[in-house]
């Protein structure tokens, strides 16, 4: 039996060479980007026993065969069960965990080191006069503690990296569990206060949803050490844009990495900066471009698990990483 997918969108319209390559079940497949050609989304979508996709904007058309939407990343803030027929799940895809991983490894490394500012300098001014071991020292993260907010898949592979270079590790998640040999202790997020005190670096990993939006705002920067850094690879949201600029600005804390914004690119306005505040003038933040966990190898892992999860469907068996079932 061939079934039917759908590639909609611009992440995903261009997958179905790779997907060919690693299906092992029958599937006619269909590409288009439904915010340029509305037209050939409605065509095809009422005939998709499958859509792998992300945001698409409302009203759809009818979806009888619609069993499964597959997001090809972690995030679904942007969609509902009242945009899935009944008998369609929705899930999504992680393998982002390792390449965000180390991307958290770096940016406490270089906040303790400054390589990349040493390297100018001593391109720039070679010795400037002082010989070896007269330069300024450099901190190491041996003994610092991480503090993770929202301990879950990247959560672990922080953990585990950060015991190579012998930190403290603490998190806290919305469920109950034993404290898992990673950590020094694990509490519910009742607990983030706790955290944020003991922590030389918070690491926000959370999703977001009504629950964590705002979550580390004026009380928990207050509560933080002066020298603390956070960062955040979980939505810009989480973290309350105001007192972040506020905290980095009055050096109520000692800095911020972070990838994940307030203000993305738009039709209307292809180039925002990412905040409303000039978090871009300070000099203790580390800013990237939400691309932490973008590699070619994350990329191959998520389209690999993509295809094994339509084969699953083909199969009859259940697809992995639900996270709704449609309610329309």
């Amino acid at each position: 039996m061939t079934h039917f997918l759908l590639l909609a969108g611009k992440v995903s319209m261009h997958k179905a060479d790779f997907l060919r390559k690693h299906l092992t079940t029958d599937w006619h497949i269909e590409a288009c980007d439904p915010s340029e050609d509305r037209a050939a989304f409605e065509r095809f979508a009422p005939r998709a026993d499958a859509i792998v996709g992300g945001h698409i904007a409302p009203p759809w058309p009818e979806t009888p065969n619609l069993k499964l939407f597959q997001i090809p990343f972690t995030g679904f803030d942007f969609l509902t069960p009242e945009t899935l027929p009944k008998g369609c799940v929705a899930c999504n895809t992680y393998e982002h965990e390792t390449s965000i991983a180390e991307y958290i490894l770096l940016g406490m490394l270089e906040w303790e080191i400054g390589l990349s500012k040493t390297h100018a300098e001593f391109k720039a001014k070679s010795w400037n006069g002082k010989g070896p071991a007269q330069s300024p020292v450099h901190g190491e993260v041996r003994g610092k503690t991480v503090g993770i907010v929202g301990y879950g898949h990247i959560g672990h592979e922080v953990a585990v990296r950060a015991r190579a270079f012998q930190m403290n590790v603490i998190g806290i998640g919305r469920r109950d569990r034993e404290t898992p040999p990673e950590l020094d202790w694990y509490g519910r997020t009742d607990q983030l206060d706790r955290l944020c005190a003991e922590a030389d670096y918070v690491v926000v990993c959370a999703p977001l949803n009504s629950d964590t939006e705002g979550m580390i705002g004026p009380d928990q920067f207050a509560g933080m050490k002066p020298s603390a850094v956070v960062i955040n690879v979980g939505r810009g949201p989480i973290i309350d844009e105001d007192a972040l600029y506020d905290a980095l600005s009055n050096r109520k804390i000692g800095g911020a990495i972070i990838d994940v914004w307030f203000n993305y690119p738009s039709k209307d306005d292809p180039n925002p900066r990412p905040s409303k505040h000039p978090l871009h003038e300070l000099d203790n933040i580390i800013m990237s471009p939400h691309n932490s966990g973008w590699t070619q190898e994350q990329i191959d892992r998520r389209w690999t698990f993509v295809a094994s999860n339509l084969d699953r469907l083909a199969r009859g068996e259940s697809p992995l990483n639900k996270v709704m079932e449609g309610a329309r």
